[in-house]
């Protein structure tokens, strides 16, 4: 038996739309046994599919499809930390862990950039995958079906503090508001924000992340379907973030916070809220993940 622990992504970052990814350590960890049938268990409690329907087994499925070899079943026993539909890369992790085992089973076929464009094909966009198998924040772009990527190194003066509604938002829900259409400057507009993010995260130029996040493409069509966002932003920057964002599709919501203030956040982000009259989210402080998706034999 192996174990895969992947972990949990934030995508876009602000302008970064479905180019943007970072890793953050809180993991999902899955355990896989090679079996003659599909056994599929929650080791936590949730209610997963148990078929061929689950996301974990339709990546193994594939990556043995790509082999042309036949996929007789697996056993599976997930551990979910990341929760699930709230913008954290769920799905991503269970894509990426389905397509490590599957690779590991079959004798490591596949490298990690294969690995990169499998799990982009599966997934339809790179943002979350990408930084999931590698670790880090990523800049990732697609041509002719190959993702090409590049890996920004981050200081550790800064880290992220995560506020997390109990409500969902699936994703096809979140996309299915976005216009067909964008006006010229909107798109100038988000270009100039994303470039300056990335320079501002190579340069440690923390104090541009306030402009740099900002977003005209994904965020204000998403914000409506985000109850209490706003108060979470003013919140956020109330204590001192740099700067804060829809993390991928939402409903969670990512700040970037110079480590000196940590305190303040864990002590007053959520009491904040709560005196604003928005109840019933959590917050959560992380640190980027540098390792990826890691398998331990």
């Amino acid at each position: 038996m192996i174990k895969v622990r992947v972990p949990a992504t934030s995508a876009n970052l602000g302008a970064g739309f479905d180019a943007l990814g970072l890793a953050l350590n809180l993991y999902n960890n899955v355990w896989f046994e090679e079996s003659d049938r599909i056994e599929i268990l929650a080791k936590d409690g949730f209610d997963v599919p148990n078929d061929k329907t689950n996301l974990i087994y339709e990546a193994i499925q594939t990556v043995y499809n790509e082999c042309g070899v036949s996929l007789r079943g697996m056993k599976i026993i997930q551990e979910s930390k990341i929760p699930m539909t709230r913008g954290l890369g769920s799905s991503s992790a269970c894509i990426v862990a389905g397509i490590m085992a599957g690779n590991y089973f079959l004798g490591n076929p596949f490298s990690k950039d294969d690995l990169i464009n499998l799990a982009c094909k599966i997934e339809g966009h790179p943002d979350n995958t990408t930084p999931a198998i590698l670790g880090g924040i990523t800049v990732s772009a697609m041509d002719n079906g190959k993702v090409y990527t590049v890996g920004i190194p981050l200081n550790n003066d800064i880290c992220f503090g995560v506020f997390i509604p109990k409500f969902t938002l699936k994703t096809e829900l979140a996309r299915s508001v976005l216009p067909k259409e964008y006006k010229r400057e909107d798109v100038v507009f988000n270009l100039s924000r994303s470039s300056l993010m990335i320079a501002s995260l190579f340069s440690n130029k923390f104090e541009n992340l306030i402009v740099a996040t900002q977003d005209r493409l994904h965020q204000p069509y998403r914000l409506s379907l985000i109850d209490g966002a706003e108060t979470v932003f003013d919140t956020a920057k109330r204590l001192g973030a740099y700067s804060a964002c829809v993390s991928g599709a939402g409903p969670s919501i990512i700040s970037f916070i110079d480590r000196k203030k940590i305190d303040n956040f864990n002590k007053y982000a959520i009491s904040m809220l709560e005196d604003k009259g928005i109840k019933g989210w959590s917050f959560v402080m992380l640190e980027h993940d540098n390792e990826g998706a890691k398998i331990f034999i």
